[in-house]
Formats: C-alpha cells, sequence, structure tokens
C-alpha cells in the first residue's frame, strides 16, 4: 500500500477528514518510516512500519499513556494506533521546539519525578519492546530477581541464537548471573521507567520542554535508568545536577553502573553484530575477572 494513502487511512481513522495539505519524511529513527503531516485541522506525527511485530505500535502508546499518567513529564499525545497483519501506523501530537539554557534542567527534575512514581511490584502489564527485539516483563517481588530474569537471561538467550554469545563469554554470564546479589541492593523501590533513555529518545516542545518519545517503560531501580543516560556520552551536567537534588545517587551506585549498562551493550550486541562484543567483555572482566 502507498505511504500518501495510509496517511489518509490514519487520519481517517481518527476522525480527520479534512485535506491533507502536506506530509513530509522524518529522518533520525532506523525503525519506522516517519512523517510530518499537516492537515486543515492540525499537524501529526505519523509512524509506519510494515512487517509488524506483534502489537508494536500497541506497546508503544501503552508506554506513552503509562508515562503521560504519571503527570511527571511531558510526552505527546496519543491520537490513534492501528495493526493489521501487513502494515500499522502510531498517530501522535507533533511536538516541535528549541531548547533553551534551562531544557537540561527541566529535564532533569522531571526524570527524577518519573522515578518517585512507584508501582506495585518490579516489571509492567504486559510484554514489550526495546527497539524491534522483545522485552519480557511480568511482575515480581524482587529487582535482582526481575533484572536476571526479564533483562540479561532473554539477552544472553537470543545472543546464542544470533551466534554472537561465544563459550568463554557465556561462561562469564553465567557467574554473573549466580552472583547479582553481591551488586545490586537488596532493597529498593519500582520506580516507573521509561526504559530506553539515551539522547535520541527525548525531544523538545515549545518553550524548550522536554518531551519523552519511544518508551520501553517497566518499574525498576531507577539507577538502571541513570547508568544507561551516561552509556553512550552522557546527558548534559546540568541534568545529573538537577536529578540529584531530588533523588541523590547512593555512593555505591558507581559501584553497578556498568551492571546496569551490560543490559543495554547486550540489546546493541543483538541489533548491531559483534561490534558491541568487545564492551561486553569488558564488562564481564570488571565484575567476573579473566577465569
Amino acid at each position: 500500500m502507498k505511504t500518501e494513502t495510509i496517511i489518509a487511512e490514519a487520519l481517517q481513522h481518527i476522525g480527520d477528514s479534512s485535506a491533507i495539505l502536506q506530509y513530509k519524511r522524518v529522518y533520525g529513527g532506523d525503525i519506522n518510516e516517519a512523517f510530518f503531516v499537516q492537515s486543515e485541522r492540525q499537524p501529526y506525527f505519523v509512524k509506519i512500519r510494515h512487517s509488524l511485530p506483534p502489537r508494536f505500535f500497541q506497546c508503544e502508546a501503552t508506554g506513552l499513556e503509562t508515562l503521560r499518567k504519571a503527570n511527571a513529564i511531558n510526552v505527546p499525545s496519543v491520537y490513534g494506533v492501528k495493526e493489521t497483519n501487513d502494515y500499522g501506523f502510531l498517530i501522535l501530537e507533533w511536538v516541535e521546539g528549541e531548547e533553551t539554557s534551562k531544557t537540561a534542567e527541566q529535564l532533569g527534575y522531571a526524570i527524577a519525578r518519573l522515578h518517585q512514581c512507584y508501582g506495585p511490584s518490579f516489571g509492567f502489564v504486559e510484554d514489550n519492546y526495546i527497539g524491534l527485539l522483545p522485552q519480557k516483563n511480568g511482575w515480581y517481588e524482587n529487582w535482582v530477581d526481575y533484572y536476571r530474569e526479564c533483562r540479561l537471561l532473554p539477552q544472553i538467550e537470543l545472543a546464542e541464537q544470533k551466534g554472537r554469545m561465544p563459550a568463554r563469554r557465556r561462561n562469564k554470564l553465567e557467574k554473573l548471573l549466580a552472583s547479582l546479589e553481591r551488586w545490586l541492593p537488596e532493597t529498593c523501590s519500582p520506580s516507573l521507567l521509561h526504559g530506553d533513555l539515551w539522547g535520541g529518545n527525548w525531544i523538545v516542545g515549545a518553550n524548550g520542554v522536554p518531551y519523552l518519545i519511544d518508551p520501553a517503560v517497566f518499574y525498576g531501580h531507577h539507577e538502571f535508568e541513570i547508568a544507561f543516560t551516561e552509556l553512550f556520552g552522557g546527558f548534559p551536567s546540568r541534568f545529573y545536577e538537577a536529578y540529584n537534588e531530588l533523588i541523590p545517587l547512593s555512593s555505591d551506585y558507581h559501584e553497578r553502573k556498568q551492571l546496569y549498562q551490560l543490559f543495554y551493550l547486550l540489546v546493541h550486541l543483538n541489533l548491531f553484530g559483534e561490534t558491541y562484543g568487545s564492551a561486553v567483555d569488558r564488562v564481564l572482566r570488571r565484575y567476573v575477572g579473566d577465569n
């Protein structure tokens, strides 16, 4: 089906039958086709994907709505979603603006407020996705069990299926899985997390206000999220200063930071290949040594 036909169907799906004045491709992500669409009524951000994984856009919509209901940080409004056997689309609010000198600080405060929204247990009500990879959830009373069973193990098993798990790496990971309690806190609160918080997953709206996009939400240890923000270049220093004003990081955060980053390195190993294998191995040497 032609792109313009799907875009027209998307707007009809949400009750906008006005004329489409223009649409243009928006670049930045590599998972979906994305478009700015201007109808006579208003602008939209429309994502389209063919060969859709099950409930892919619905999971994204659920994540955005979960973040919105927390009332801690802005997210684009979800106008509609539809998925068929052949294609799917997600229609969101169009958000546009420029950063100000306060944007990084606002983001830090907002993420801290989000992490002060607590759930009943660790996990989430449904499985979802991290990028295109399935992300297991469920509810767990113990953070270490959840991190082992729902984050590390699925990525390890997927890497084995892809032929990216040599025996030496697998053996070290097994040792690490058996000793997670040594590094992770025995008790912590299940904070609401965006789940995939890197520099490409927040945007700026009017007056420099930050918005979160592309979530992989679940309830987990708040340090897990902060660790990922530091993995690929980090966020502005004012972000961390503002965050720490509301949620000071514990003195032993840096002892487990790389252990939390390991999950995302395994994700990248599975998405992009052995380019990330050496980074995985460095983390393993840090926690289990060279044997």
